[in-house]
């Protein structure tokens, strides 16, 4: 079915519609990995996002149901290029298309997705609308204005605490849920730790009561800003608990601190980006999907990590706070693993 892809700047790309048939609004970024597009798809930290994915085949390998990185697709739309008719692998269980259809998602396909990725490089993140109808002026103009992402945290973290057992002996990790992976949780119960996911609104007296060994503040969608109420349950247990964080959980410790956040032109998202790790002076290829950064480091944090392609912060530490977080993403799902060692850093925290 022919569909197209308008955007905030006023230019229009005409596709195809595939996977659920409906119009959908987001903000349009775009991914860079060459693969990993189901964990991409399944990312809590992409909700209310359309993706551009700048590989141009997508679905070679077909769609299975262990690499789910939560319980849903989580994006609001999904462009490609091409899209594989007949994938072919051992683990593949569905199509992209049929996926995307079981979740009720909307895809575009179709168009060149370098030529996307270039308008969002040189213009920035922006709105998107994917369309099979003939929209006036006024009808984009009205859903353009009413697409927000400010409650997208609210949406996506768990509604009822629950448990997840490691060791009879584990350490005992405490998670804020902003819209965490599933791999992030399974690189703790793997190293033995017992954890316990709280919602990202969580009253410090309910974390407490579990009495944990640390704080992790999880990855997640959205501004940092828009969770003053998060703001403060993390500064309560500053000098309390050894804190942990990921991509916006780092975010929040930098703001919770006296830091200060802002928005990226165009984000870093994909499972190719170098990051400098300055305490080993080594050079990782790292996973990232964010929009966020911090830029100016609060008074106690040090540079821990930085990132090559812009200079812009991938990690701080705190000593005396015993404090420590990236913004990339240790646990990759998708992408290289060979930052994982951060995890046995964070654990490290627990005297």
């Amino acid at each position: 079915m022919k569909a197209k892809l308008i955007l905030e700047n006023g230019q229009v790309f005409e596709g195809k519609a595939f996977g659920h048939i409906a119009d959908s609004v987001g903000e349009l970024v775009f991914n860079t990995g060459m693969t990993g597009y189901q964990e991409l798809l399944t990312d809590p930290s992409y909700f209310g996002q359309i993706v551009v994915a700048t590989y141009p085949l997508i679905g070679n390998y077909g769609v299975n149901l262990e690499d789910m990185q939560s319980d849903s697709v989580k994006v609001k739309g999904f462009v490609i290029k091409e899209d594989a008719k007949l994938p072919n692998n051992w683990r593949c269980e569905l199509t992209v298309d049929g996926y995307l259809k079981q979740n009720e998602v909307a895809g575009f396909k179709g168009v060149d997705t370098r030529q996307l990725t270039k308008i969002i490089r040189d213009n920035g993140a922006m709105k998107a609308i994917i369309t099979t109808n003939e929209l006036t002026e006024e009808e984009i103009k009205v859903l353009f204005d009413k697409f927000s992402n400010k409650e997208a945290v609210k949406t996506v973290s768990v509604k009822e605490a629950y448990e997840v057992e490691g060791s009879e002996d584990g350490k005992k990790v405490a998670i804020m849920d902003f819209g965490i992976k599933k791999h992030i949780v399974e690189s703790f119960v793997n190293r033995g730790c017992n954890v316990k996911v709280f919602n990202a609104y969580a009253n410090f007296k309910e974390i407490e009561e579990w009495n944990p060994d640390m704080l992790f503040l999880s990855n997640g969608p959205g501004d940092p800003e828009d969770l003053p109420e998060v703001l403060e349950t993390i500064r309560h247990f500053v000098g309390k608990l050894p804190i942990s964080g990921i991509c916006l959980g780092h975010q929040l410790l930098g703001l919770a601190l006296g830091g200060k956040t802002k928005k990226l032109k165009f984000g870093h998202r994909g499972c190719n980006h170098p990051v400098k790790d300055l305490e080993k002076n080594k050079i990782y290829i790292s996973s990232q999907n964010h929009g966020y950064v911090v830029y100016e480091l609060p008074e106690k944090m040090v540079l821990t990590h930085v990132n090559l392609n812009d200079n812009s912060v991938e990690g701080m530490k705190s000593e005396e706070l015993n404090i420590r977080c990236v913004q990339f993403h240790p646990e990759a799902s998708p992408g290289p693993e060979e930052t994982a060692y951060i995890f046995d850093d964070f654990l490290s925290l627990i005297k």
